[in-house]
């Protein structure tokens, strides 16, 4: 009940209710109750808890957010995994191919493996995940070792570069139709993801595919840098001056690229390419230079590496190996065609061959590339 107000407009107080009132005996007919448990033992102990939870977020302990140093900063690349021998493969494995570069088929194998052969998947294989059924139709044996494996690298390259171009094709002439819109890069890499037809349908990249072009197209600028810094230009050739044939003849025994060694065993990378030559058979300087050695060395036999100064920049070396007699000495200086030494078959060999190397600051090329007679 509330206190009405007077005339005056003062509040005049509520007679006493019978719950107030006293009795004949001068106590209260209601007694007043005491606190209760609740007030006496809970209460205290959520009033302490909530005090301390309180200060312990001011203090960040319950901060659960990213600091901004560790925060991710775009997709993590492989591309230091990657040799720079493998860049003329990627080359070669986008040629003329439309929308599809080096750079981005690199950025697709790093997204499928990281640049790692190994796999934890028994039915997906190798550095572009190929299975069974798909190897049958990509893969071939395009380094010339004798085996076609979706665990050989420059294999692997290849084929998934065989399988990117031929989807690219398929995008190109959809979306010179209309029927498609898009980046042919990204459609690509969408159809490889979902399926041409889901693409197709789409008209365009569907949300199946979007993460995977995304993660794709994060990589490639990192490989972008590492194509650039090969001297090679898109065509195959070298962008510095060419060199000359070592021997007379260019018939090649066993190209660049992985294989399975004759003698050893090993399967790692051939650094240079063994050309067929017959013992005795003159070999010469590639360009003109420094011989920075010659001698005998276990593996290679008798060897010559001749410095060549630098191209654009970069410092660049030919070698001469399994030769069985030298006709220079380290320190001396050589003319483009001058004799180095005869082929043989010292060190690890199974017969006369020349072994020819090409490196730019310390790093293997395909020699090929760099020779005007192709190899």
């Amino acid at each position: 009940m509330h206190n009405e107000p007077t005339d005056d407009g003062t509040a005049q107080p509520d007679p006493p209710t019978p719950a107030t009132q006293t009795s004949s005996t001068g106590t209260n007919s209601r007694r007043r109750r005491g606190p209760g448990p609740f007030t006496l033992i809970v209460l205290p102990g959520v009033v302490t808890l909530s005090g301390v939870f309180v200060f312990l977020s001011l203090a960040g302990v319950f901060d659960t957010a990213v600091p901004q140093d560790q925060a991710p900063q775009g997709a993590e690349s492989s591309v230091s995994k990657v040799d720079g021998s493998y860049v003329p493969w990627l080359r070669r494995a986008t040629a003329g191919c439309p929308g599809i570069t080096p750079a981005l088929l690199a950025a697709h194998i790093d997204q499928l493996s990281g640049w790692q052969s190994d796999s934890a998947s028994l039915s997906e294989q190798g550095l572009a995940r190929f299975t069974a059924a798909d190897w049958k139709t990509w893969g071939r044996d395009d380094d010339g070792n004798g085996t076609s494996s979706p665990r050989d690298a420059i294999d692997a390259i290849m084929a998934l570069g065989r399988r990117d171009c031929s989807l690219a094709e398929k995008m190109t002439a959809l979306r010179t139709k209309g029927t498609v819109n898009g980046e042919v890069a990204d459609l690509t890499l969408a159809a490889y993801a979902a399926g041409a037809d889901e693409v197709t349908k789409a008209g365009t990249v569907p949300p199946s595919a979007r993460d995977f072009v995304t993660e794709v197209q994060k990589r490639r600028p990192q490989y972008d840098a590492l194509v650039q810094r090969n001297p090679e230009q898109e065509s195959g050739q070298a962008a510095g001056p060419l060199l000359q044939p070592p021997v007379a003849m260019l018939t090649v025994t066993s190209p660049f690229g992985t294989r399975r060694h004759p003698l050893t065993g090993v399967t790692k990378l051939h650094t240079g390419i063994d050309f067929d030559a017959p013992q005795g058979a003159q070999v010469s300087a590639a360009r003109e230079g420094r011989v920075e050695f010659a001698g005998m060395t276990p593996a290679y036999g008798y060897r010559v590496v001749v410095n060549h100064g630098t191209i654009e920049g970069r410092r660049l070396e030919t070698t001469y190996s399994h030769l069985s007699a030298l006709q220079v000495t380290t320190g001396q200086s050589v003319a483009t065609g001058q004799p180095l030494g005869l082929a043989g078959s010292t060190g690890l060999s199974t017969g006369p061959h020349l072994h020819f190397e090409v490196l730019l600051d310390g790093q293997y090329m395909e020699p090929s590339a760099w020779l005007t007679g192709g190899g």
